[in-house]
């Protein structure tokens, strides 16, 4: 059968378990009642017992055992699974071949595209000049970029928080044939939005949470209007360079840094599975077109969730979620927090990440995958991460919803 949309994946799998960014994928499209809140109660402990278990080569074979599972069912090539909590341990292991034509394993230091994870860089970006001064969450968005639908109305603060109402451009039947015919084509910004301004609004500003892609790319174009730099210059030297990370780079081409895990993908216009490791990401943009690895996303994870680069006010902001339709779940300034782990997923045609933090016990969970097939409508991300947490984080399992039966 046909498909009728590419997946960029959705940033939030645990929302909809369907991809956060990269191919005009199923959108959930509103999320409109509200979850229950979360009961109060006491501040965590750093590191309750409930809050994740520790690592003893015990628990390291459940977890292998676990992983392996999920790759048979969901027939994944590679997968690397990286848990870290002070005082429990840690949990580093490749599973599978990056590789299918010549078997080469999949092993920790390969590079990977990360997708919808750009996200957390590109709105950092925008939060860093909103502590400069240089910009506020409550600008409208026409005040930026003109000929945006509703511009006069919607947010800076709307667009990060998915609640614009503007039509997710990768879910436009035009641009996801285009990118089928000829994936290695290189996309503008401007095109991008082009394909999501032909439609109308899905809804007004602020009276729903829709997940698109459209909202960080207008983002990418407020950053650059603001510095007069390219988008890839600020994130690499304004927020990469100061969170200390040494393998990750906004690409201005196809091209990946080595070493780097093949990618495959069934996000094609047969429905076939091909190598897509060359389809260029510029169609992702400011939305999803980085590459990054385990190591630098373990360390991006918590600086994210911590707020390491931003004033604590700006980062409180962030951090205001909104619900999505879990109870429990909720998305921020292009960040969620799905049953307590605070980050982001991400996917795109070959790959999909995973890199997440758990405060009450200050523990990283990034997973890495070089596929992006879903299984029964879900990312693959999605059930290795409720695999992984179902071990080791039991009171907090990743993303909340039933399994795959």
């Amino acid at each position: 059968m046909k498909p009728t949309h590419l997946r960029l994946r959705r940033a939030c799998a645990a929302a909809a378990a369907t991809g956060v960014l990269i191919t005009p994928a199923a959108t959930v499209s509103a999320y409109a009642a509200a979850a229950p809140a979360r009961p109060a109660g006491p501040p965590p402990s750093p590191a309750p017992t409930p809050g994740f278990v520790r690592l003893p080569p015990a628990v390291a074979a459940r977890l292998a055992a676990a992983v392996r599972r999920v790759m048979r069912e969901t027939q994944v090539p590679g997968v690397t699974v990286g848990l870290w909590a002070p005082g429990k341990g840690s949990y580093v292991k490749s599973f599978g071949v990056a590789d299918k034509a010549t078997g080469v394993p999949m092993t920790t230091p390969l590079h990977v595209r990360i997708g919808s994870e750009t996200k957390t860089f590109t709105v950092t970006a925008l939060l860093q000049l909103v502590d400069r001064g240089k910009a506020a969450l409550d600008d409208p968005i026409g005040r930026y970029v003109t000929g945006v639908p509703n511009g006069d109305r919607i947010t800076l603060r709307q667009l990060a928080g998915m609640r614009s109402g503007l039509f997710n451009y990768s879910l436009d039947e035009g641009f996801v044939k285009k990118l089928q015919a000829d994936p290695q084509a290189p996309m503008t910004p401007r095109q991008l939005l082009d394909y999501s301004f032909r439609h109308p609004v899905r809804f007004q500003p602020g009276a729903e949470f829709d997940y698109s892609n459209t909202n960080l790319i207008l983002l990418g174009l407020v950053i650059e209007k603001v510095t007069g730099r390219p988008l890839h210059d600020v994130i690499d030297k304004d927020v990469v360079g100061p969170a200390g990370l040494r393998h990750t780079v906004f690409p201005t081409s196809a091209a990946l840094p080595s070493p780097y895990a093949q990618g495959y993908t069934n996000q094609t216009a047969s429905g076939r599975t091909v190598n897509s490791t060359r389809w260029n990401p510029s169609w992702a943009w400011a939305a999803g077109e980085m590459v990054s690895d385990l190591q630098d996303l373990r360390s991006w994870a918590r600086t994210l969730a911590t707020g390491r680069l931003l004033t604590p006010a700006t980062q409180a902001e962030r951090l205001k979620t909104t619900p999505m339709n879990i109870q429990g779940d909720g998305y921020g300034l292009g960040i969620f927090d799905v049953q307590g782990w605070i980050g982001h997923n991400g996917s795109i045609p070959g790959y999909e990440v995973l890199p997440v933090y758990l405060p009450q016990a200050g523990a990283t969970m990034v997973i890495l995958l070089n596929t992006d097939s879903q299984y029964k409508g879900q990312e693959p991300s999605t059930l290795f991460g409720q695999a992984v947490t179902s071990i080791v984080s039991p009171a907090h399992v990743y993303p909340g919803h039933k399994p795959v039966s």
